[in-house]
């Protein structure tokens, strides 16, 4: 008799100890990013169907034109995580500011704060390029029952409870870590189930794979130009081969499962580079160490920066422990 897949509701409660300090809290945390990415799947699914593609017609606070996506995925998760009463403060890079939760009695006591890009690569959503949700999640640091600061949210990415992503693209797959390992769901779409399909992920140490947007080329520091050198030369030793998407989700994911690295450097124009620490680089670092890999600026452990703004950027290495360090030492030497 062939065996049947544990679902996500199944691996939460097989996996408590996971939470043994949460009292269930996170474990409906998990539950309701779980019900919101099943909501946004299905309208990224129907998009060229419905009027769901193209521009918002406003920028987000980074500057950047808001996709009708973007502001639906926003919309979506930020509403099912608020009417859950399982948090206490939420915070979206398509958001200016965090976003403090009141309880019923206007004294939050719940413990937990989440900081995510509801729809990261939503530009790409016109050609049918997958894209995907980022999370992160921290318990709060300031008093329960006061309202959250910054404070609660501007913390190193070492103190992450969990941390995860959803993929929409040939399949919908949801990967997440509580500091215990990475699995992998992939929803069945006639169930409307997400399923167990990629337990305890790993990353292998080497990879094959570099992922680099070249175009900016010009605009890298010398260190990053002497890498690419090294993997298209034969002084390398190995066959590297180039495959850049576009879309952090899909980018890392691939790597993730092939085994490679991903970068976005900081350019001389933008030396912080483009993706943001708190809601991209923290979460997506969380999960690579959890499989074995390793997340850099180029020079310093990502989960190990001091965030100042809800907003900061930082150059981004990410994917195979090998191909990290030796980026890092080009960078080193160029310095």
């Amino acid at each position: 008799m062939e065996q049947r897949h544990i679902t996500l509701g199944e691996f939460i409660i097989k996996r408590q100890e996971d939470f043994g300090y949460s009292s269930g809290e996170l474990s409906r945390l998990i539950n309701s990013i779980r019900l919101a990415a099943k909501i946004v799947s299905q309208k990224v699914n129907q998009a060229g169907l419905v009027d769901i593609t193209g521009s918002f017609g406003k920028e987000n606070i980074q500057g950047e034109v808001q996709q009708k996506l973007d502001v639906y995925a926003n919309d979506v998760f930020i509403e099912t995580l608020v009417n859950r009463d399982i948090l206490c403060g939420i915070g979206s890079e398509e958001n200016d500011d965090f976003i403090s939760i009141s309880g019923n009695d206007k004294s939050n006591t719940n413990k937990y704060v989440v900081l995510m890009d509801p729809l990261d690569g939503s530009s790409n959503i016109d050609v049918n390029v997958s894209v995907g949700t980022i999370f992160s999640i921290f318990r709060r640091v300031t008093p329960i029952g006061t309202p959250v600061t910054s404070e609660d949210f501007l913390q190193k990415g070492i103190h992450q409870v969990a941390a995860g992503y959803v993929i929409y693209g040939s399949s919908t797959m949801l990967v997440y870590t509580t500091g215990n390992g990475v699995n992998g769901f992939t929803l069945d779409p006639a169930l409307g189930t997400f399923f167990l399909s990629h337990p305890n992920m790993k990353i292998t140490d080497d990879g094959s794979i570099y992922s680099v947007n070249e175009g900016n080329y010009n605009q890298f520091c010398d260190g990053v130009k002497a890498y690419l050198e090294y993997c298209k030369d034969d002084v390398s030793k190995k066959q590297y081969s180039s495959r850049y998407i576009g879309s952090l989700v899909a980018d890392v994911h691939r790597n993730m499962l092939k085994g490679g690295i991903y970068m976005y450097p900081g350019i001389k124009k933008n030396p912080s580079g483009k993706l943001r620490l708190l809601y991209e680089c923290n979460p997506f670092a969380y999960i690579v160490e959890q499989a074995g890999g390793k997340a850099s600026d180029g020079v310093n452990r990502i989960m190990e920066i001091e965030p100042t703004d809800l907003h900061q950027r930082v150059p981004f290495f990410c994917g195979s422990k090998n191909m990290v360090e030796k980026a890092e030492e080009f960078i080193k030497a160029s310095k």
